[in-house]
């Protein structure tokens, strides 16, 4: 499992969903996806735009985790 950590990252930069959007040029659905970690597939350029404007590492805007299977 990918885990998406923009809903913290929001949170400590006090930004709603609408002003993440505004901000990178994505859409309202793309980072609603990415903020309730429900995405399948996410294009390379929305986490770019991200992690530009979070000035953030793909690492720290993603996170691989043990799946149970394992």
């Amino acid at each position: 499992m990918i885990r998406c950590h923009l809903a913290r990252m929001m949170g400590e930069h006090k930004l709603r969903i609408a002003d993440v959007a505004r901000e990178t040029g994505l859409s309202r659905a793309t980072v609603t996806l990415l903020y309730k970690e429900t995405a399948q597939k996410v294009d390379l350029n929305a986490i770019k735009q991200i992690c530009v404007l979070f000035d953030c590492t793909v690492g720290e805007l993603l996170e691989l985790m043990p799946s149970q299977n394992d």
